[in-house]
């Protein structure tokens, strides 16, 4: 069973940081990409910043120039440094990663962390 693990949300006042983090642990053979997503109150979950395995990162336009995701591939981590926020910043947000299990069925399936608060205050 794989699971994925956030920390780091809370409150913060507008043109703060934050930083999240999420852990991926169980049966891991592989983790290929790996991402943040955030849902804002009452609106659809959005991609924020992907690490792909190997890959050059990428961001929403939205966050651009302030927010650095960077990964730990021994230590299976995936971070989220968040600067100059804003109250649009505001949202759930969800560490999400593309993970081939170690073991039978050796599938590669998408998993989700639980999700974490971060409310920015103008």
């Amino acid at each position: 069973q794989v699971q994925l693990v956030e920390s780091g949300g809370g409150l913060v006042q507008a043109g703060g940081s934050l930083r999240l983090s999420c852990v991926a642990s169980g049966s891991i053979s592989r983790i290929n990409a790996m991402s943040w997503y955030r849902q804002p109150p009452g609106k659809q979950r959005e991609l924020v910043a992907a690490a792909p395995s190997g890959g050059r990162t990428n961001y929403a336009d939205s966050v651009k120039g302030r927010f650095t995701i960077s990964r730990d591939n021994a230590k299976n981590t995936v971070d989220l440094q968040m600067n100059s926020l804003k109250p649009e910043d505001t949202a759930v947000y969800y560490c999400n990663a593309y993970i081939t299990q170690a073991t039978m069925p050796f599938t590669t399936d998408t998993y989700w962390g639980q999700g974490t608060q971060v409310t920015v205050s103008s």
